[in-house]
C-alpha cells in the first residue's frame, strides 16, 4: 500500500508548488526586459553616434565656410601676406589652443604659415593626398590624423582651394585644435558608462573619452577596425572591456565616430533584479515553509481541530500567494523608457529648431505653439509682425511634432518664395482649434501677396502636404490655391 505523506509534507509541498513557478515566471520576465533592453541600447548607440556624426559635420562646415572667406580675402589675391596675417589672427582667435593657417602652392612649398615669424624660411609640407586632392577636384578636403611638419604635433587639417583667375593657385590648410573635438564628445556622452571615439578614415583615433592621452594616434580595435570600412554605419563588439559599439561614416569628412557603452550597464541591472527576484522568492518560500510546518504541528495536537485549522492554512496560504503576487508586480515591472529614434535628411538643418524643442523634452512630445514658433522663426526673424499665431495649448506627439514642422516649413519657404512673404505687405495667419477624439484643425491662410495660381504639377512640398502628412499621422490636408493667397487646413490627431 503506497505509503501517504505526512501533512506537515503535504503543506510543504504545496507552498514550494505555489510560490516557485511565481519565482521563475519573474525570472523569466526578468530575462525577458534584459534581453529587449541590450537590443533598445544598440539602437540608442546608433542614434547617439549619428549625433555626433551630426554635430562634428556643422562643426566642420562653420570651418569650411570661414576659410573659405579667407581663401578669398583681397589680401591674399594681392600676395600681402603681412595684411593676410591680421585676417588669419581674426579667424584664428576663435579657436583655443596653437592652432595655425598654412597657405602652400602646388609642389608643396609653404608661402606663409601664421605660426612662424615673417621671413622665416619654412620647410616642405608633409606630403599628404588631401592636398593634391584640393588641387584636382578644386573643393574642400580633410585629412587624417599626422604629425606637422612645423608643429610636430598630432593634427588634422581642412584644406580649402584659392583660385585666381578661375584656377587654383594655392591650397589654405587649417588644422582645428583637437580640443574642439573633445569638447564634442564630451558634450554629446549621455553618461560616464559611455566610451566614445572619433576615427579618421583610415581608423586611427584623434578624439576619445576616456583617457583620450593614452588613445589618440591608436588603431582601433580589431573587431571594430575590421568592420568600420564595410559601410556607412553599423554595429560591432569590442574586446577588452566588452561595448555594445556603432560607428557612422561621415559624407562630409571621411571621419568615423564611434560610440559604445560597457555590457555591463546593462547586465547589471538585470542581475540585480535577478538577484532580488531569488531573494524574496526564498524568503517568502522560507516564511511559507516554517508556516506549514508549524500549522501542521498544531494540527497533530488537536484533531478535532484538523478541519479548521486545514481551512485556516488554505486561507493564510492564498494570503501569501496574493502577497507574493503583488511584491513581484511591482518590483519586476520593466522601467525602461521608450527610446525616441528620428532621422532626419537634407531638410535637417530647417528642423533643427524642432528638434531641441524635442530634445528638451526629452523626446515625449511638445506644444503645438512652441513647434510652430520653433518651425517660422527664420521667416520671422526680420518683421515677426507679419506672421500672426493663435490658438489653445495642445500637447503633440513626438511623431506629430515632426510631420507637422516639416509641413509648416513646406509652407513657409514656398510662401517666402512665391507666397505672401515675398511681398513686402504680405501676410500669415496660423490659427488652431481642438476638435473631439483628440483632433487639432490648423488653418494656414497668406493675404497681401502675389496672386496665386495652381501649379501645372505637384511639387515635393505639395506631396509632402496632401499625401505624406495624412499616411504618416492621419487625418487629412487640403491645399486651396485662392488667388489671394494659399490656404492650407490640417485636420489630425495630436497624441
Amino acid at each position: 500500500m503506497r505509503r501517504k505523506l505526512s501533512l506537515p509534507l503535504r503543506l510543504a509541498i504545496l507552498v514550494a508548488g505555489t510560490i516557485l513557478p511565481l519565482i521563475g515566471f519573474s525570472a523569466a520576465i526578468v530575462y525577458q526586459h534584459y534581453i529587449q533592453d541590450r537590443q533598445d541600447a544598440f539602437g540608442r548607440v546608433l542614434q547617439v553616434t549619428r549625433s555626433i556624426q551630426q554635430v562634428v559635420d556643422r562643426e566642420m562646415q562653420g570651418i569650411v565656410s570661414g576659410l573659405i572667406v579667407l581663401a578669398g580675402s583681397d589680401s591674399l589675391a594681392r600676395g600681402d601676406f603681412d595684411a593676410f596675417r591680421g585676417r588669419v589672427q581674426g579667424f584664428l582667435s576663435q579657436f583655443p589652443g596653437h592652432a595655425s593657417i598654412i597657405v602652400g602652392d602646388r609642389e608643396g612649398r609653404q608661402v606663409f604659415n601664421s605660426s612662424r615669424d615673417p621671413g622665416v624660411l619654412l620647410p616642405p609640407r608633409t606630403n599628404r593626398e588631401d592636398r593634391g586632392v584640393v588641387f584636382k577636384t578644386r573643393k574642400a578636403a580633410f585629412s587624417e590624423l599626422f604629425v606637422g611638419s612645423v608643429s610636430r604635433r598630432p593634427i588634422v587639417t581642412v584644406t580649402v582651394p584659392v583660385f585666381h583667375g578661375g584656377e587654383v593657385v594655392y591650397d589654405l590648410s587649417f588644422d582645428p585644435p583637437l580640443e574642439i573635438f573633445q569638447r564634442i564628445i564630451e558634450q554629446q556622452k549621455p553618461s560616464d558608462d559611455w566610451t566614445i571615439s572619433i576615427f579618421d578614415r583610415k581608423g586611427i583615433n584623434f578624439a576619445r573619452v576616456p583617457n583620450p592621452e593614452t588613445t589618440i594616434g591608436m588603431k582601433a580595435s580589431p573587431s571594430l577596425f575590421a568592420v568600420m570600412f564595410s559601410a556607412r554605419e553599423g554595429q560591432a563588439r569590442t574586446e577588452g572591456v566588452p561595448l555594445l559599439t556603432a560607428f557612422v561614416r561621415s559624407g562630409l569628412t571621411g571621419w568615423i565616430p564611434a560610440a559604445g557603452i560597457a555590457e555591463k550597464a546593462l547586465t547589471a541591472p538585470a542581475v540585480r533584479t535577478f538577484v532580488l527576484t531569488g531573494a524574496i522568492g526564498v524568503g517568502m518560500l522560507a516564511i511559507g515553509l516554517a508556516f506549514a510546518i508549524r500549522m501542521a504541528t498544531a494540527i497533530a495536537r488537536a484533531e478535532a481541530l484538523h478541519e479548521l485549522l486545514i481551512n485556516e492554512v488554505n486561507h493564510r496560504v492564498k494570503n501569501t500567494l496574493a502577497t507574493v503576487q503583488s511584491l513581484s508586480s511591482q518590483t519586476f515591472r520593466s522601467s525602461a523608457d521608450a527610446i525616441a529614434r528620428g532621422k532626419f535628411d537634407e531638410r535637417l538643418s530647417s528642423l533643427g529648431r524642432t528638434y531641441d524643442v524635442l530634445s528638451a523634452k526629452k523626446w515625449e512630445g511638445a506644444d503645438i505653439k512652441e513647434v510652430i514658433d520653433a518651425t517660422l522663426e527664420p521667416f520671422a526673424s526680420t518683421d515677426p509682425g507679419r506672421i500672426r499665431v493663435n490658438g489653445p495649448p495642445v500637447q503633440m506627439s513626438a511623431r506629430s511634432v515632426v510631420m507637422l514642422s516639416m509641413v509648416l516649413h513646406e509652407l513657409a519657404t514656398n510662401a517666402s518664395k512665391y507666397g505672401a512673404l515675398s511681398a513686402p505687405d504680405g501676410r500669415v495667419t496660423v490659427d488652431w482649434l481642438i476638435k473631439p477624439v483628440d483632433t487639432v484643425e490648423l488653418y494656414w491662410r497668406e493675404t497681401g501677396g502675389p496672386a496665386v495660381e495652381k501649379p501645372q504639377r505637384a511639387g515635393f512640398g505639395s506631396t509632402l502636404i496632401e499625401k505624406g502628412f495624412p499616411a504618416q499621422i492621419g487625418g487629412s490636408a487640403l491645399l486651396q490655391f485662392d488667388a489671394n493667397g494659399l490656404r492650407c487646413t490640417l485636420e489630425f490627431p495630436y497624441r
